[in-house]
């Protein structure tokens, strides 16, 4: 299919969904070693590389099934208008087929790749400076 304005259409609506659903799984990583920090501070010690793990797994496991929810139904509703042949389908196929098929692949990357880079950074923090630097984040 040829980049049009509908396909760009298609893409904007894909990054609206892919960026929030990233940041809210940063988010909820993040909350998550900042409870962590607060139990290890009661306990008088320090961060480890497998607290910043243990963590940042707990957080990632809060957000799967919202994430799987949000992208089955975006595509099941999304799935008529993709197999559609009737009256207007050539002018909606376009804005469809890059969201669809782009959901697919932020989610892989939204459970995936961004938990791996959130860990491999904050490790390097950890390793860096020692501590890290945490703020509570609210939704």
């Amino acid at each position: 299919m040829n980049f049009s304005v509908a396909v760009a259409v298609g893409f904007i609506a894909l990054f609206g969904v892919a960026v929030e659903t990233g940041i809210l799984m940063l988010v909820y990583m993040n909350n998550s070693l900042y409870d962590k920090s607060s139990k290890l501070k009661e306990a008088n010690k320090s961060f480890t590389n497998q607290d910043v793990e243990d963590a940042i797994y707990d957080g990632a496991v809060l957000r799967l099934r919202p994430k799987l929810m949000t992208v089955m139904v975006d595509i099941l509703g999304l799935l008529p208008v993709l197999l559609a042949t009737g009256t207007g389908s050539d002018v909606m196929k376009p804005i469809v087929i890059p969201f669809v098929f782009g959901l697919i692949t932020s989610t892989l990357f939204v459970l995936i790749v961004l938990p791996v880079l959130f860990s491999i950074v904050r490790e390097y923090e950890l390793k860096k400076t020692g501590t890290l630097k945490l703020v509570q984040l609210n939704d």
